[in-house]
Formats: C-alpha cells, sequence, structure tokens
C-alpha cells in the first residue's frame, strides 16, 4: 500500500509539530526513531520538553538542550554519560511490564515510533519492539487532540506479533505522520565469552534438561550458555524471553528449538524485543517462527511459570551475603534498570520443576582493583534490584548455589563457596552465623 501524500513529512516538519512545552513518549532501544529525534535535537526553543523512553542507542544533541527532560526506565551507556555531564536525566524506577501503565498514566501528547514499510493492505510491522509502548501509539493515532508520528525505515526487518489480540502493527491509516528514511539498524552486538564465561556455562548447562524452555539476556554469559547448548546433545527447547539474541538465534539454526512442549505458545518463540547484529535483524525478516508480543504478555510471572520447565538465566552486579541482587545500581549511580531481571528471577519460583539462575563473575575490576563481586554488605545508597527470597540459584565461575530453602547461615556459606578464593576467608568473617 502506497503511503498518502497528505502523511508525509520530513524529519524536520516532524519535529516542528512539537510544541515547546509538550511530553514526548519513545519505546526503548531499537524501536526508537533515529532521524526525527536527531532533528529535535536541531531546535533551540524547547521551555519544558520532557521525553519517556528507555536505553538511548544514539548520541542525540536534544538531550544536552535546556528545557528538555529525560525521564528514562533504563540507563545505559549514554544516559550514563548525558548524567555525569550535568544534563536533565532521571530515571524512574518500574519493572518493564510495568510501564505500560505508567506510560498510559503520563499519556504523553506525542508518540513516536520506528516501523518497516508498509504490505499490501497497509500494515506497518513493529519491528524490533513491542515493549511497553503499544497501546499508548494506538491511543495517541486514535486520538484528534494527540499526534501520532511513525518512521518508516526500509532497512527494518518485518516481524510478527499475535492478531488480533496483538496484531504488532501500525496501520497506515492510524499514523498522523509518516516520516521515510532509510537510516542503519542499531547493532548491539554479543560479547565473546572467554575462559570465566566458559566455566559459568559449564556449571549452568547440567541444571538445564531436554525440552526446557529458555530465558536469556544479552552478554557474554547468556550467549556462552546457549552456544554451549547449540553445541551439546540436548534440544527441543522452547524459547519465551524479554529480548531475542543472536545467541537464541543460533539454537534455532542448530536445531535446538521446537517449541512443542511449552505448553503456552506452542511452535512459537516469544519475545518482547530483539536486539543483536545485522544476521539476527536479516533471520528475523519475515520469519514467522518468532514473535513479538507486548512486554505486559510476556514478563507476567504467572505467564512465565506458565511455560513448562522454564530456566531463566540473567545477570547481577554484586550480591550480598543475604542473597539480595543488585543489578541496577553500583552504590548511588543508576547503571542500568531493572528490565525483567526480577519477574524472571521470581517467575519461575511459581512452579516447582523450573529454574532461575543468576549468573556473575566472582570478581571485578574497579579503578585497578580486583574486587569481590560477592559482598558482605552492599556500599551505601546501592539499590536491591532483586530481593533475597526470590533467588534459586547463584552461579560463578567457581561453581553453583542452589538458595532455595537454606537458612540465612547456610545462604551464606554456599556464597562464600563460590566466591574468588582470595575472597572467600574475609567473607567468613563478615558472614551471619545463624
Amino acid at each position: 500500500m502506497e503511503i498518502p501524500e497528505s502523511k508525509r513529512r520530513s524529519p524536520a516538519e516532524a519535529a516542528a509539530l512539537v510544541e515547546r512545552r509538550d511530553v514526548l513518549g519513545l519505546p526503548l532501544g531499537p524501536g526508537q526513531p533515529k532521524a526525527f529525534m536527531t532533528a529535535l535535537g536541531e531546535r533551540d526553543d524547547f521551555e519544558d520538553l520532557v521525553v519517556s523512553t528507555a536505553l538511548l542507542l544514539g548520541l542525540y544533541p536534544l538531550f544536552t538542550k535546556p528545557g528538555v527532560r529525560l525521564r528514562s526506565g533504563f540507563f545505559g551507556p549514554v544516559e550514563r554519560g548525558l548524567r555525569a555531564a550535568g544534563h536533565d536525566v532521571q530515571f524512574v524506577p518500574a519493572d518493564f511490564r510495568r510501564f505500560t501503565r505508567l506510560l498510559e498514566t503520563l499519556r504523553p501528547r506525542v508518540m513516536g515510533t520506528v516501523v518497516a514499510p508498509p504490505d499490501a493492505s497497509g500494515r506497518m510491522s513493529l519491528s524490533l519492539h513491542a515493549g511497553a509502548t503499544t497501546h499508548e501509539l494506538r491511543a495517541a493515532g486514535s486520538d484528534p487532540d494527540r499526534l501520532l508520528i511513525v518512521e518508516v525505515n526500509p532497512a527494518l526487518p518485518r516481524t510478527f506479533g499475535l492478531p488480533p489480540e496483538a496484531p504488532h502493527a501500525i496501520h497506515v491509516d492510524e499514523a498522523d505522520v509518516i516520516i521515510e528514511v532509510a537510516t542503519p539498524l542499531p547493532v548491539v552486538p554479543d560479547a565473546p565469552g572467554g575462559e570465566v564465561e566458559v566455566r559459568i556455562a559449564g556449571h549452568v548447562t547440567p541444571f538445564v534438561h531436554e525440552g526446557a524452555t529458555l530465558q536469556t539476556g544479552i552478554g557474554a554469559i547468556p550467549s556462552q550458555v546457549v552456544s554451549t547448548l547449540a553445541e551439546g546433545s540436548l534440544g527441543d527447547f522452547g524459547i519465551h524471553s524479554e529480548m531475542f539474541t543472536d545467541g537464541l538465534m543460533a539454537l534455532h539454526r542448530a536445531g535446538k528449538v521446537s517449541n512443542t512442549s511449552k505448553g503456552l505458545h506452542e511452535g512459537i518463540s516469544i519475545c518482547t524485543f530483539a536486539g543483536g547484529s545485522e544476521e539476527l535483524y536479516a533471520w528475523l525478516d519475515g520469519n514467522e517462527d518468532v514473535r513479538f508480543l507486548p512486554v505486559e504478555a510476556v514478563n507476567a510471572p504467572e505467564t512465565i511459570a506458565a511455560n513448562r520447565n522454564m530456566v531463566c538465566i540473567n545477570g547481577a552486579l554484586a550480591i550480598d551475603l543475604a542473597g539480595q541482587v543488585a543489578a541496577d545500581t553500583i552504590g548511588e549511580t543508576q547503571y542500568s534498570g531493572v528490565g525483567g531481571h526480577e519477574d524472571f528471577t521470581g517467575g519461575p519460583g511459581l512452579e516447582n520443576s523450573d529454574r532461575s539462575f543468576i549468573c556473575l563473575p566472582s570478581t571485578a575490576k574497579v579503578h585497578g582493583r580486583v574486587v569481590s563481586r560477592i559482598t558482605p554488605a552492599f556500599e551505601p545508597g546501592t539499590a536491591v534490584t532483586t530481593p533475597r527470597h526470590q533467588l534459586d540459584v547463584v552461579v560463578t565461575e567457581h561453581g553453583a548455589a542452589e538458595l532455595a530453602g537454606l537458612t540465612v547461615a547456610e545462604r551464606a556459606a554456599a556464597l562464600i563457596e563460590i566466591a574468588d578464593p582470595a575472597f572467600r576467608d574475609v567473607l567468613r568473617k563478615e558472614a551471619p552465623q545463624r
């Protein structure tokens, strides 16, 4: 279907429709309209522009301008850099799935997103991101007092939802403004695994059984885990994951994914957004084996638990001897966000057959000094991302500690056994005895 001329605008023309005092809602990372955001950054007349989004994947001058406030639900390097430079960047603590409701409450006058080119019937796929913005995109498009701006990028893969409830597409008729522009896709490569990651994966995979339903995040550790599974003898896996990554694509390509034993959404892999290589994006294009659903339909703990033999693999920055997880702050510094961390850590706890893993290297280097990531207590200002009662198994390169059902003292002892040997004596002196 052709895009009506009446809806076509240049990025600058679309940016001019945003008022000096306004509220703008944008998706997380791969759903962000780059040309539109760049054009907004060419303006210098904003008095109070509030932008709600998360995980910026570009250095946009917009967020350095006076009168612009960024409300982010998940920090990445860009947000950290902007905040360190003194710009108005504020963190909104919430699980990823709760941002659907929070965005409805904020009710931005302007909503923006990227889409793939329209198909013959006029549907423009939301491509790499469903997330928390789907409902408000439609609400803005149907409200004459609000504005829906979509940026059509021919480089984006055409992906699918589960219509009619989750079509994962915006129709041409719903959009108020359509920008057509070809921009490079955001590449988020998996980090290569080293010796530590290989050893961690070796401690995780014995817990994974034939036909398990998998959730993994991005990074060297989950990538190594799925690589190990792809090379192993097990298979018949299902996928139910907040993020779809190169590692999960590799598992599909190895013939290890059937999605026939999940008990929920059988026959298809489920996610709410994707990030990875250009190869991943090309593989997703037109691929009906992977479906994108709104985050509240993916990350709800009861939905996670409804999948059979769920195995969730997530990371952390640090863990204290009580088993509390710090995954989004370092002291008082906001490092990332909550995302689906607690949902995918706690959701499997609703079924005895499910397992949840928090994986991390035992040490980190801070200002040239090696420190233990397993610590007696967090430094002041550190926020607890996931409470101690949610944890099942903690894994470092030194082993796996199964914490569920242990006493306070037993939990501390188990965690010390997987800490770096150089720090174990110090940790024992600080550990609770009862």
